[in-house]
């Protein structure tokens, strides 16, 4: 007698909603995932460190294209600039011109470095004012002049600290 859990697996199985088999047909994939057994697919990228890209950048050649590549197989001396850069555009997207050209680029990279500053500053202001609370009394100038006279009257450091540099006869610093 077969348990509930095995028919239950073995009718969505079929019905592809369990399994690989099912994942792959939920997907798309019904035969097989890629046209290689390795999973890798030539791929066509303008670099200038890999100036001969895997495949062409055309693949599907339009009638003026077709003609234009049956052309190339005569002498090169018989086709006109125009015939040769069309060519070129159907093997490659990029001249290296092109693709040494400077971008605009940096002007986005530092419009995001200045609006995180931005709202750094903005966070750091806001928890200035709200969060952080306020200055401790002995910050005043006030509470720093008693500090300093009560240090003073204590004689704390009298060789070579505080206290050394104070004339106590004048009661002013020394010079």
């Amino acid at each position: 007698m077969m348990s509930l859990r095995v028919m239950r697996s073995s009718l969505l199985s079929r019905v592809k909603l369990l399994g690989i088999a099912g994942v792959r047909a939920a997907h798309g994939h019904e035969g097989h995932v890629s046209h290689h057994p390795d999973g890798s697919e030539p791929l066509y990228y303008d670099h200038r460190a890999f100036p001969l890209p895997d495949i062409p950048f055309r693949k599907e050649l339009s009638s003026h294209q077709t003609a234009l590549k049956e052309k190339e197989r005569g002498a090169w001396k018989q086709l006109s600039q125009e015939d040769k850069i069309a060519l070129y555009r159907i093997k490659f997207d990029q001249s290296y011109a092109e693709m040494n050209k400077p971008s605009n680029e940096w002007k986005t990279v530092f419009g995001g470095i200045f609006i995180l500053f931005g709202i750094t500053g903005f966070v750091v202001w806001w928890q200035s004012v709200y969060v952080y609370p306020a200055k401790p009394h002995t910050l005043d100038d006030e509470w720093k002049a008693m500090q300093m006279q009560r240090m003073l009257d204590m004689h704390i450091g009298p060789i070579q600290g505080f206290s050394s540099k104070w004339d106590y006869e004048k009661n002013e610093w020394k010079k």
